[in-house]
């Protein structure tokens, strides 16, 4: 048997990110463009456009949309080299890998910063926020991620953000595995940063990141950013001037974006897929809990977008092996992230529906009882 031959349906993949696409999207794709024809631009343009009204925002309120060929990393990457001036300051709220990959970054672009970690299941307090800010003059910029999926905890945004604009800094949002499938109000939530990628709630495949941003403080520093790729001021400027990316463009993954912002728009928007995630974790979790499975955040912080659940206490119990007996059904899932506490995670976003969820639900009943786990 040659086990290489593709089968009728990939695996379903229940995790934060690349996501199960539709076989639209795929197709999208199966198509070349040339990267600077003009056909192609209009398509470039027009996607942008469709980023901002996603957002709820417009180029007339002063915000712009730029695409960055790389992964969300990248995006996040380019807004501190191109937004944080000489002798700046990053203060970063962390709770989870992102935030410390965050650090890792300004570590390695040598700009100054500082960490308000809270626990990987407890979200910063906007009010220590504010002290830090008044405290120490020297911060310019804050950075958050909005849903963390080292657990899939949300953290508020919107209440930090304010405190943020109170203080006359600027405020950076990592919405990767939330924008899209989560109502985001910008101008509540004072954001002059965001950052999310084309393979997440938008349902489209990896190749792009994007950062909405405000155009003031993208182009305060335009004279000092600290990367050629990653200058997003350039991006912008080359958008602008001629309609193309500086650099090779990721054509396939843009053609498989622009029909999946099709689908979203077909489903409702970032209402209608809101709607549809959260019941796919409202199955997910009234599963696990018949099961005996303990979810490991408190429910008032708990997303809808990926949840991680503790281990069973039996001994029998190993992840492993309980990875591959869901893969061997058809079902990935993703190993936890914290050092802490052995979780695993569960996402309900993708090209998934209820009955994905319920399928997951008894591949896993099947698989604890393949391995003689009990979870009594």
């Amino acid at each position: 048997m040659n086990n290489s031959l593709p089968t009728a349906r990939d695996k379903v993949l229940f995790t934060p990110g690349p996501l199960t696409t539709s076989l639209t999207v795929k197709q999208a794709m199966l198509r070349d463009a040339g990267s600077w024809h003009f056909e192609f631009n209009v398509k470039v343009k027009e996607i942008r456009q469709r980023i901002l009204k996603l957002a709820g925002v417009t180029s007339e309120k002063g915000y712009e949309c730029i695409l960055l060929q790389g992964s969300g990393t990248f995006g996040v990457e380019s807004v501190f080299s191109t937004s944080v001036p000489e002798g700046g300051k990053v203060l970063v709220l962390s709770n989870g890998a992102y935030g410390e990959r965050m650090v890792a970054m300004l570590k390695c672009l040598r700009i100054e910063n500082t960490v308000y970690r809270t626990g990987e299941n407890e979200p910063p307090d906007p009010a220590h926020v504010a002290s830090l800010l008044e405290k120490d003059t020297d911060i310019t910029h804050v950075a958050v991620v909005h849903c963390e999926t080292t657990t899939g905890i949300v953290n508020p945004i919107a209440s930090i953000g304010k405190t943020v604009k109170a203080a006359q800094r600027h405020y950076i949002v990592d919405a990767m595995s939330s924008l899209g499938g989560m109502p985001i109000d910008f101008e509540d939530a004072c954001i002059d940063f965001l950052v999310s990628s084309a393979n997440k709630c938008i349902e489209g495949v990896p190749g792009f990141s994007f950062v909405i941003a405000k155009r003031d403080p993208l182009f305060a520093n335009e004279s000092t950013t600290r990367s050629l790729s990653l200058d997003l001021a350039a991006q912008l400027r080359g958008f602008e001037k001629n309609g193309q990316f500086r650099y090779s463009p990721p054509t396939h993954s843009l053609l498989a974006f622009e029909q999946a912002l099709n689908e979203l728009d077909t489903e409702g928007g970032v209402e209608g897929r809101a709607a549809r995630y959260k019941r796919n974790h409202e199955v997910l979790m009234n599963g696990m809990e018949s099961l005996g499975f303990k979810s490991y955040l408190d429910a008032k912080f708990q997303s809808y977008l990926i949840t991680s659940f503790h281990f069973p206490e039996d001994s029998k119990f190993t992840f492993d092996a309980f990875y591959r007996k869901l893969s061997d059904r058809g079902m990935i899932i993703y190993p936890g992230k914290i050092s802490q506490v052995d979780l695993f995670r569960i996402g309900s976003i993708g090209r998934i529906f209820e009955c994905d969820v319920l399928a997951l639900v008894g591949s896993i009943q099947g698989a604890l009882t393949d391995m003689g786990v009990s979870m009594r």
